[in-house]
C-alpha cells in the first residue's frame, strides 16, 4: 500500500484510521486486563523462589570467592565482607520488586501489542488472531523469562565468580586507600544533596517540551505518512506509541531522577582516583552541565548550558577539560531529519545474533561429531553439572572464528553473518548495549588476525585449537600430517593468543540470558547425532540425520534430562506478542 498523497486523503485516512486503533486497543486492554495478574504471579512466584532458594549459596560462594581472590587487597577484602548483608539485603528487594514490576508490565503490554501485530501485511485470519495472538504465547513467555532469569543466577553467577577467584594479580591489582575514603565519602554525600534536586528540577522544567515535541512529530509522520507510519503494518502500534507517549515522558523524568543520585555519588569516585576533594567538588558542579547538555542534545534544544563546568581530572581525556564523561563529539551536531551519517541501522536484536550463533554451531557440531573429533565424554559432560569446555566454550568460539575469517575472506568492514547478506560493522550496529561491549572486541580481534595472514593450514590449526581448548593429545589426533602445519615459536605463541582471547569473548558472550536455553537444545541435538552415528556404524535401524534436517529436527527431539525444552516457539512467543519489548 502506497502512502496517501494530498491534504484530503491524508485526512480521510486519519479519520479512519481512527475507529480501527480504537477497536484495537480496547480489545488489547481487555486481553492485558485478563493474563496481567496470571502472568505477574507466575514471573513474581517463579522469581521469588529462585532468588530465595539460590539465596544461602549466593552469600556464602560470594564471601568465598571475594576472600579467595588473588586480585584483591586485605583491606578491600574486608570492606566487601562488611558490605555483603546490605547487598544481599538490596538484591533480594530489588530483585522481586523488579519481578512483580515486569511480570505485571509484560503481562499487560504484551496481550496490546500482539493483538495490533496481529492485523499486520501478511496475517491470514486476523480476525481469529486479533482475539488469540498475546494470550497462550505471553504464558509461555513468562515461563521463558522465569527459565532464564535461573539461568542468570544459577550458570551465569557461578561463572562470574570462578573467574573473580582464579584471576590472577599480575594485571590488576585492586585495593583501598584508606586516607581517601572520609574526604570521598562527604563528596559523595555532597554530590547527591546538589545533583538530585537540581537534575529533578531541570528534567521536570523539560518534561513539558519532550512531549509536545514528541506528539508534534508522532502527529506529523501520521498525516504524512512518514516516519513509523510509512509502512502500513505499523501504523496500529506508531498510533499506539501517540497514546502512550506520556508514559515515556513520566518514564524519562523517573530516569532521570534516579539518574541523578549515582551521576552526583559518582564525585565520590572522581576525588577517590584523583585524591583530591577539590576535584570531587568540581565534579558535582560539572556534572549538571553533563546532565543539561546531553538532554539538550537528546531533546534538539539549543546546545551549552548555563552550568558552569570547571575541569575535574588532571590528566586531559581526549582534549576535553572536562575527563571521562564529556560528551562526545557525536553530540555536537544533530543530525538532520532526511539523513545521518552513520547509515542505515539494521534491525539485529541480541537475541537474533544468538539465535544465528547457535545455528553455526549446530552446523559445525554435526561436522565435528560424525568427524569423531565431538564424542560422548564431551556430550556426557555437557550434560552433568562439571559441564563441557569443549562444547559450551570451544564449539561457539569456533563458530565466532568462522565467522571473523568469512568476515576477512569477504572483505567486510564489520561482521559479515552466516547468512551471507547481513553485516553489523560499527556504523550500522544497533543501540543495544549487547552490541557496545560485544561488536568491538571482535572486530578488534578481526583485524588482529587479519593482519596475521594466517594460512589455510594455520586457520585449520587454530579452529582446532579454539574447540578443544588446547588439548595437545586430542589436537594431534585430530588432524593429519598434511593438515599440521609447521609452525615456529613464535607463531604458535600468536596462534595461542588469538585462541585465549577468542575463548575469553565466547565465556563472557555465554553469560548472556538466553545462551544457557540455546545450549541445552544444542547438547539435545549433538546428542542425538551422536547416537545416529553409533546406530549406522553397528547396523541400526535409526535413520542417518541429514544436515539439510539440523533445524527441522531440533524442535522434534526428546526432552534433556526429562525437562520440556523453551526454545523454539516458546522462544518466538514473547517477540511475537510484544513488539518493542524485548525478553531476553
Amino acid at each position: 500500500m502506497e502512502p496517501p498523497t494530498g491534504i484530503l486523503s491524508s485526512l480521510w485516512q486519519f479519520i479512519l484510521f481512527i475507529p480501527y486503533f480504537t477497536g484495537l486497543l480496547l480489545l488489547g486492554i481487555i486481553k492485558g486486563i485478563v493474563f496481567c495478574p496470571l502472568i505477574c504471579l507466575i514471573v513474581a512466584f517463579g522469581n521469588s523462589a529462585i532468588i530465595l532458594g539460590l539465596l544461602p549459596v549466593h552469600a556464602v560462594w560470594t564471601l568465598y570467592s571475594i576472600l579467595s581472590a588473588k586480585q584483591l587487597g586485605p583491606i578491600l577484602k574486608l570492606f566487601l565482607c562488611l558490605c555483603l548483608p546490605l547487598g544481599v539485603i538490596l538484591w533480594i528487594v530489588v530483585s522481586i520488586i523488579g519481578s512483580i514490576l515486569g511480570g505485571a508490565l509484560y503481562g499487560f503490554l504484551s496481550p496490546i501489542f500482539a493483538t495490533f501485530d496481529a492485523v499486520g501485511e501478511g496475517k491470514s485470519n486476523p480476525f481469529l488472531h486479533c482475539f488469540y495472538d498475546g494470550t497462550w504465547s505471553t504464558v509461555k513467555g513468562s515461563f521463558t523469562v522465569v527459565c532464564d532469569f535461573k539461568d542468570v543466577c544459577f550458570h551465569s553467577y557461578f561463572s562470574l565468580m570462578d573467574d573473580l577467584r582464579t584471576s590472577s594479580a599480575d594485571r590488576h591489582y585492586y585495593e583501598i586507600r584508606l586516607l581517601q575514603i572520609p574526604g570521598a565519602l562527604i563528596v559523595v554525600v555532597l554530590g547527591v544533596f546538589v545533583d538530585f534536586p537540581v537534575i529533578s528540577l531541570v528534567a521536570l522544567y523539560k518534561s513539558p517540551y519532550m512531549l509536545f515535541k514528541g506528539w508534534r512529530r508522532l502527529f506529523h509522520d501520521l498525516i504524512g505518512r512518514e516516519g513509523p507510519f510509512l509502512e502500513t503494518m505499523c501504523v496500529p502500534i506508531a498510533g499506539l506509541v501517540i497514546l502512550l507517549w506520556p508514559l515515556a515522558v513520566v518514564g524519562a523524568v523517573l530516569g532521570s531522577v534516579v539518574s541523578s543520585v549515582f551521576l552526583g555519588a559518582y564525585a565520590g569516585v572522581i576525588s577517590y582516583q584523583e585524591s583530591s576533594f577539590y576535584f570531587g567538588l568540581c565534579y558535582v558542579v560539572a556534572s549538571l552541565s553533563i546532565y543539561d547538555e546531553y538532554s539538550n542534545d537528546v531533546l534538539d534544544m539549543p546546545e551549552g548550558s548555563c552550568f558552569p563546568r570547571p575541569k575535574y581530572r588532571r590528566i586531559e581525556d581526549g582534549g576535553s577539560t572536562a575527563g571521562g564523561l564529556s560528551r562526545p563529539n557525536s553530540f555536537k551536531t544533530t543530525p538532520s531529519r532526511g539523513g545521518s551519517n552513520r547509515g542505515p541501522m539494521i534491525d539485529l536484536k541480541p537475541l537474533d545474533l544468538l539465535e544465528a550463533l547457535f545455528v553455526e554451531c549446530r552446523k559445525y557440531g554435526e561436522t565435528m561429531v560424525t568427524r569423531g573429533i565431538i564424542n560422548s565424554k564431551d556430550i556426557e559432560e555437557a550434560k552433568s553439572s562439571k559441564g563441557s569446555q569443549v562444547i559450551s566454550i570451544g564449539l561457539p568460539a569456533y563458530s565466532l572464528l568462522h565467522e571473523l575469517l568469512r568476515s576477512i575472506k569477504s572483505n567486510s568492514t564489520g561482521l559479515l553473518l552466516g547468512d551471507g547478506v547481513t553485516e553489523i560493522t560499527s556504523k550500522n550496529r544497533p543501540k543495544d548495549a549487547f552490541f557496545d561491549w560485544f561488536l568491538n572486541p571482535f572486530l578488534i580481534l578481526k583485524d588482529q588476525i587479519e593482519a596475521a595472514n594466517l594460512s589455510e593450514e594455520e586457520e585449520e590449526y587454530l579452529g582446532k585449537l579454539v574447540l578443544l581448548f588446547g588439548d595437545s593429545e586430542r589436537l594431534k589426533s585430530s588432524m593429519t600430517d598434511s593438515e599440521s602445519p609447521v609452525l615456529t615459536e613464535l607463531r604458535k605463541a600468536e596462534l595461542d593468543a588469538f585462541a585465549r582471547r577468542l575463548q575469553g569473548l565466547t565465556k563472557s558472550v555465554s553469560r548472556y540470558p538466553t545462551f544457557r536455553r540455546h545450549f541445552v537444545e544444542l547438547v539435545k541435538k549433538l546428542s542425538n547425532d551422536l547416537d545416529n552415528k553409533h546406530d549406522r556404524f553397528e547396523g541400526g535401524s535409526r535413520p542417518v540425520p541429514r544436515p539439510g534436517k539440523t533445524v527441522s529436527r531440533i524442535f522434534s527431539q526428546r526432552s534433556f534430562k526429562n525437562k520440556t525444552s523453551t526454545n523454539g516457539s516458546d522462544q518466538d512467543s514473547p517477540n511475537r506478542g510484544l513488539r518493542g519489548v524485548d525478553i531476553v
